[in-house]
């Protein structure tokens, strides 16, 4: 009896541990690139891509996680995903720069309708009437609020949409490398980050973004070098409690809390972000989408439910029939 409620505990703060980590990165990285107006995105992903190889490897080292060694056959077993995940990470970056925090969250939502689509067609998936319904109302609830966005920003639409298709596509393949039991989740994202390392500091090189940051005058300023650290770290540890809490409670409850984390971005970033100018309009739109998104999250977590009792019905039948 003494174990369930600590089971029930350890779940409770894997969740609240994944829901913070994902609240915080956002945050961070806003405040990194919109507050201190640090002049790279790309360098930011660089720094995230380097603390990610670092801490996998130390990792790996103390034999506190294992991967496969790097042999020819790697690049294979990876691509294309190293691809995506550099173009998932700056694109996103790029967004969160550009954008006010309501809308990169509300615009982040045209991911699951990208997800849905890929599986609809790549793996045939179906998705029940309420699910359709739910996740048509969050679109239609960010065209509302795009229609009366102040501050629109036509790059930074386009760098979150692309950010969202770039999501589906990593998620997809993601499924299908981690199905096939090659590199593991660990080895994946060790090497994703590791082999774009090189092509993405040649890029901002070419670019001139790389001078910029060497010549940014905050690196002096305390609050923000620790808050580009913290940015660097971040993006490993969200990974991390992500893992953490799918493996104690279920991917679905990671998407749920996903959702919850994504309402409280939107309000504060109201509030506090600096950035976010109010219409009517665009408000309405915001929780139309925020409301769709709770329900989204109910909708899938009744289903699922109801799919395990419908499954565990059927094995007793069976168990029965047996006996």
């Amino acid at each position: 009896m003494e174990d369930k409620p600590r089971t029930m505990f350890v779940k409770l703060l894997a969740a609240v541990f994944y829901g913070l980590t994902s609240f915080f990165i956002v945050v961070v990285n806003k405040s990194v690139l919109t507050g201190y107006r640090f002049p790279s995105s790309i360098c930011v992903g660089i720094g995230q891509m380097i603390a990610t190889v670092v801490v996998l490897w130390v990792g790996k080292a103390a034999r506190v996680i294992s991967f496969p060694d790097f042999d020819e056959s790697i690049l294979r077993k990876t691509f294309p995903l190293p691809l995506l995940y550099v173009g998932n990470q700056i694109t996103g970056l790029f967004g969160t720069k550009r954008l006010n925090l309501p809308m990169f969250t509300v615009l982040r939502r045209f991911s699951i309708l990208f997800t849905m689509m890929a599986e609809g067609f790549l793996l045939k998936k179906k998705y029940s009437r309420s699910v359709q319904l739910t996740v048509f109302t969050m679109i239609l609830g960010a065209f509302i609020a795009a229609s009366a966005d102040m501050s629109f920003d036509l790059q930074g639409y386009v760098f979150i949409l692309l950010n969202d298709v770039l999501t589906a596509a990593n998620g997809a393949y993601v499924k299908q490398k981690l199905d096939a039991k090659e590199l593991g989740k660990y080895g994946l994202l060790y090497y994703n980050a590791l082999f774009m390392i090189t092509p993405t500091v040649l890029l901002v090189h070419v670019t001139g973004d790389m001078q910029k940051a060497i010549e940014y005058e905050g690196w002096s300023d305390v609050f923000f070098l620790t808050q580009f650290i913290l940015s660097c770290i971040m993006g490993f540890i969200l990974m991390y409690s992500t893992v953490l809490c799918t493996q104690y409670n279920s991917a679905l409850t990671t998407t749920i809390v996903g959702c919850v984390k994504n309402v409280l971005v939107t309000y504060i970033g109201m509030v506090f972000g600096g950035d976010y100018i109010f219409s009517w309009t665009n408000f309405i739109g915001l929780n139309i989408s925020i409301a769709a998104s709770l329900v989204y999250s109910y909708v899938t977590f009744t289903e699922e439910q109801s799919s395990k009792a419908s499954e565990s019905t059927k094995l007793d039948i069976k168990g029965k029939v047996v006996v």
